[in-house]
């Protein structure tokens, strides 16, 4: 038996915070102790009680005064789009046409797939992130390069191979009868292996016709213990055609309920125009709106009502996630920074406390996963982030007036990034040290 000690300051949500005083939502312990044996978090506590209870002979790492906070969690995420990121356009229908189905055509190279999955997961853990939820291409070869690099490092990541059949350049297209029968193989070849999780996964109501979405409410059916991922609500145009595409439907979220996709498994990315009934169905159905801030703000979707999806008569479950390459940044710090300012734009806040419980333990209760991921609980996965809020001359200067832990949490939010990332483990094991300068 292998065991570590990490020793410094410990930070994990019991629940999601009131307010930005309910310390009863987390626990904060200022000289921590964390117990690693076997991939799995063994003992959590004071520092002094923890090393008492560890075997002889257990490594000791001090990352004192650094924050150790659960591994943080993207919940959406696109893995063929790294070299889309940054490309101009004016809006979501436009970028998708000239930018990203052009270079997801690429994939179907299972040697270009291969070498994207390396460096997607090189960021991922540069950034602190430990679980993501991503969307492959089309092809089979993309959602094979994806899991098998995820095997490789030992990593908890959901993906899925995109179903498409329509709306979408012939390179980019599968059939409902293939989209069904490659999702069914990549379930057999893949979930469960490791700590590989696959997701059904139609791209949207726009790019399947009916036949698809029957096809994938089949494999719903069949797997019900699958996440289902796609899009809803994230643009004006996008919601238009989608309901031309299915006249029959009360609306876009009705389009997925029709087929068997709106449940308490379903990730919709997005879901800034709800109505009050797609917002109702929703949180009767269970299923999560996934916040993408800085995708939204860049491809001018909209402002996303986070504060007021959550507080209504009938809540909505929220995730939020970078959307990797419509978002701008892979640094959940940075992402949750623009998720502020989107609410303070629609005279809402959004404290310090609930960015680090939707980054953890809330995107973990949203995949149902919080007995594995999201806290530092015992028993749970050993996937950890170390984080230094004076990692930069500008955040140091900041630290000498920062007098709590919130306005702690709020500068590593505000001005951190990768380099606010001191280390990242992977089921105990630590992965950043060991990335290459030019990953």
């Amino acid at each position: 038996m292998t065991s570590t000690l990490l020793r410094g300051r410990l930070l994990s949500f019991h629940r999601a915070p009131q307010d930005m005083t309910d310390t009863e939502s987390y626990l904060y312990e200022p000289d921590g102790g964390l117990l690693l044996e076997n991939g799995k978090i063994a003992a959590i506590g004071p520092y002094d009680s923890v090393k008492a209870k560890s075997p002889i002979n257990t490594a000791e790492i001090d990352h004192r005064p650094h924050l150790i906070v659960p591994g943080l969690i993207d919940m959406h995420m696109h893995f063929p789009q790294m070299q889309v990121i940054a490309s101009y356009a004016s809006n979501l229908l436009e970028w998708l046409n000239t930018y990203t189905f052009p270079e997801e055509c690429r994939f179907v190279e299972s040697e270009h797939a291969k070498r994207i999955a390396r460096h997607f997961y090189d960021e991922l853990i540069r950034h602190g992130t430990t679980t993501g939820v991503a969307y492959c291409s089309v092809h089979k070869t993309s959602a094979d390069a994806f899991f098998a690099e995820a095997l490789n490092r030992n990593m908890l990541m959901i993906g899925g191979k995109v179903m498409m059949d329509r709306n979408a350049p012939q390179g980019l297209l599968d059939t409902a009868e293939t989209g069904y029968d490659e999702t069914r193989a990549v379930i057999a070849e893949w979930h469960g292996k490791g700590r590989n999780h696959v997701a059904i996964t139609p791209r949207f109501a726009i790019t399947s016709t009916p036949a698809q979405m029957e096809a994938a409410g089949r494999l719903a059916q069949e797997f019900p213990d699958l996440h289902i991922q796609t899009h809803l609500s994230e643009n004006h145009d996008e919601i238009a055609y989608s309901c031309q595409l299915y006249p029959d439907a009360k609306d876009y979220t009705d389009i997925y309920a029709r087929y068997g996709l709106l449940g308490p498994r379903t990730l919709f990315g997005h879901c800034i125009h709800l109505t009050e009934r797609e917002a109702d169905a929703m949180s009767d159905a269970g299923a999560v709106a996934v916040h993408c801030p800085t995708s939204n703000l860049f491809l001018g979707s909209g402002l996303f009502p986070l504060k007021a999806l959550s507080r209504r008569d009938k809540p909505v479950r929220l995730a939020v996630a970078t959307d990797i390459g419509g978002g701008s940044s892979y640094s959940l710090l940075r992402t949750m920074d623009e998720a502020y300012k989107i609410q303070q734009l629609l005279g809402e806040r959004l404290n310090p406390l609930d960015s680090f419980y939707l980054m953890t333990r809330g995107n973990a209760e949203s995949l149902g996963l919080e007995d594995k991921i999201g806290t530092l609980d015992e028993g749970t996965d050993a996937d950890i982030t170390i984080l230094d809020a004076a990692a930069t001359p500008a955040m140091t200067l900041k630290m000498e007036v920062v007098t709590s832990l919130t306005e702690e949490l709020f500068l590593l939010q505000t001005m951190g990034d990768d380099r606010a990332v001191v280390e990242t483990y992977v089921a105990g094991h630590p992965m950043k040290s060991g990335l290459t300068a030019a990953g």
